[in-house]
Parts: structure tokens; C-alpha cells; sequence
């Protein structure tokens, strides 16, 4: 699974109530997820973490793209040219197909080959590496996958695209933390934040105050901005910077542009809020590939309300309605370029 861009929960707790925050820590999908909730007794919280963490063990197992599971059994499927049934994976097809249209294929799930030739099919991005050649980035782009490529009948699935290897690393943690908090809603948890790795969505408030969240700088090493969220909220960024390859100083990121096959290129990071976590992972990719010139335009089609992204030169582009949230120190204020409304 791709790993994702860090988001920072700062909880300012309540004076003398700290006893009221349960936090617990977990690695799944490739990443640290933490659990916070808040105004629920230490056991109950604790049976609902440990519910959650069992069904993130199961996500990560039926949709993990290079590890054996129902997933890489339906891509063997695919390349055989067979029909497949995986009832564990409708879902996900189902909600790509259609932000794979709204995008106009720069979300495309089904470019796993791609993916796999720039070194992302990998636990350990540390390991040598040398780029895919240009001939071998034409032949797969020249396949042409999309998700217009995958059939479903019921709870069969096809491809006459051979072409097709599915990864649905771009946005399977956006929804799977949709997933958990429902399932925390239905046991009685009612405020909460979940952080799959950056892919991050609270529910509800900390006592009588919104959760801050701490947005990451692209450098690395501090906080860009912070954002008061409450109801139901996923703040979700996607960067450059956290999951990449090197090769000779030169940066590769694990976003692939579907049209050209190589990395996107132009911006550092994009955050985007909307209730669906699911929704705000598939903008963030589709915006990092669309670039400064397209995403608001994209970003309309998908129906996506708040939008932050920063290029390589560390200005920042919001559209206004983000802008009136997100709150940047008042030392470290970058340039900020502030977008017609979406």
C-alpha cells in the first residue's frame, strides 16, 4: 500500500479532562495509524480501538497490491484473461470507476504496472533502484489501463485489457478510515479522530472545542498550517516527499501521471477536506498529477470544496473557501495565491 503524507493531530486537551482522550497507536497498510477518542470510558474506547484494528488487519490483507490477497488474485485473473469473483474488492472498484471518471482518468487505480516498474511494489523504498527505461514507460502507457477496462456483473469481474493491474493504494486508506469510523459510530463512539498515515478523519468535537489538526510542511520538519475540524471531517494530503525513490540525487515520486507514465511533477503536497475520506484521497492524487494548470478544474468535477496545494518553490494555492480555515504561523507565513472559488 502507498503511504501517505503525514498529517500531525495536535490535541489541546482540556485543562484537568486529559483523563477523557484515549489514544492508541497500530502499524497496518504500511503505516503508523493512531486512534483517538474522546468523552468514553477507558474500556470502551479500548474494545472499539481494538475492533477497528482487526478490521484494518482485514483491509490491508484483501486489498494489499503486490503481498498475496484477494487483490493479486484478481489481477492473475485479469492477466489470463479470466472473470473473477472477489466480493472484498466490489467496493473499491465500484468508488473507483467513478472517481475515475470525475477526474478524467488522472485517478486510475488501474496502472499497477506502472507503479510496480518505478519501485512501489516494495516494503523497503530504501533498496537500489534504477528507473524504468523510456521504452518500457511507452509500451505500458501505450496498454492504455483504466478503470473504463474493468467489468462487473453482479459479483463477477472482468477485464479484456490485459493491460489492467489494479492498486488501489492512491486512496484505499481515505476509505478505509470512511469504513472505521462508521464502524465507531455504531459502538457508540461519537468523537473521535482516525490517522491512517495522513489519511486522517474525525468525527465530532474534543469536549466543547473543534480537533486541530496540524497540516505537515513538504519540508519535512514542521508544521505548515493547522485546521479546526468538527462533525464529520477527513483532512487528507498527498506529497512528493514521504514514499519516493532515489537514483543518482534525483527525486521519484510514488505518484504516476497515467498519461506520460512518469511521477508527477510541479507540486510538493496537496491537502484536501471533505467528509468522504474516501473522496478526499482520490482528489489529492487526481490534483497532484493534474497540476497548477488543471486542478481547479478538476477539483470542481470531483465536487471537492476545500483545496490546498504547494509547489516546489513553497507558495501556497488554496481557493477561498480554504483559506478562510486554515491558519498559517504568523513567523512563518509562506506566499499564499489564493485561487477563484470552486
Amino acid at each position: 500500500m502507498q503511504t501517505r503524507t503525514y498529517i500531525f493531530i495536535l490535541l489541546l486537551l482540556l485543562s484537568g479532562c486529559n483523563h477523557q482522550i484515549h489514544q492508541q497507536q497500530f502499524y497496518v497498510f504500511g503505516t503508523l495509524v493512531g486512534i483517538s477518542i474522546w468523552g468514553v470510558s477507558e474500556q470502551k474506547a479500548s474494545e472499539a480501538i481494538n475492533t477497528i484494528a482487526k478490521d484494518f488487519q482485514t483491509m490491508h490483507h484483501n486489498w494489499h497490491a503486490w503481498q498475496e490477497s484477494p487483490l493479486t488474485d484478481l489481477n492473475q485473473a485479469i492477466a489470463a484473461g479470466q472473470v473473477w469473483t472477489a466480493p472484498s474488492l466490489l467496493p473499491l472498484l465500484k468508488k473507483s470507476k467513478h472517481f475515475y471518471n470525475q477526474s478524467d482518468g488522472l485517478f486510475n487505480p488501474a496502472i499497477g504496472q506502472l507503479i510496480n516498474v518505478w519501485g512501489f511494489h516494495s516494503d523497503d523504498l530504501s533498496s537500489d533502484f534504477i528507473p524504468p527505461s523510456p521504452e518500457k514507460i511507452t509500451e505500458l502507457v501505450a496498454l492504455a489501463p483504466s478503470m473504463d477496462d474493468i467489468h462487473i456483473e453482479g459479483d463477477q469481474i472482468s477485464s479484456t485489457n490485459r493491460g489492467v493491474q489494479l492498486d488501489f493504494g492512491a486512496f484505499a486508506k481515505g476509505y478505509a478510515v470512511d469504513l472505521a469510523i462508521e464502524k465507531l459510530r455504531q459502538l457508540g463512539v461519537q468523537n473521535a479522530i482516525i490517522n491512517a498515515g495522513g489519511n486522517l478523519k474525525a468525527i465530532g468535537k474534543k469536549g466543547d472545542k473543534p480537533w486541530l489538526i496540524g497540516i505537515r510542511h513538504p519540508n519535512g520538519t514542521e508544521v505548515l498550517a493547522a485546521v479546526a475540524v468538527s462533525g464529520e471531517e477527513s483532512v487528507i494530503s498527498s506529497g512528493n516527499y514521504e514514499r519516493f525513490r532515489e537514483y543518482e540525487g534525483v527525486r521519484y515520486s510514488h505518484i504516476i501521471d497515467p498519461s506520460n507514465g512518469k511521477p508527477a511533477q510541479g507540486l510538493s503536497s496537496v491537502t484536501v477536506i471533505a467528509r468522504s475520506g474516501a473522496l478526499a484521497d482520490a482528489a489529492s492524487t487526481a490534483l497532484t498529477v493534474a497540476g497548477l494548470q488543471d486542478w481547479h478544474r478538476i477539483a470542481r468535477q470531483m465536487g471537492v470544496k476545500y483545496v490546498m496545494l504547494v509547489d516546489e518553490k513553497g507558495i501556497v494555492y488554496v481557493n477561498p473557501a480554504m483559506a478562510k480555515r486554515v491558519q498559517f504561523p504568523a513567523d512563518k507565513k509562506p506566499q499564499i495565491i489564493v485561487s477563484q472559488p470552486l
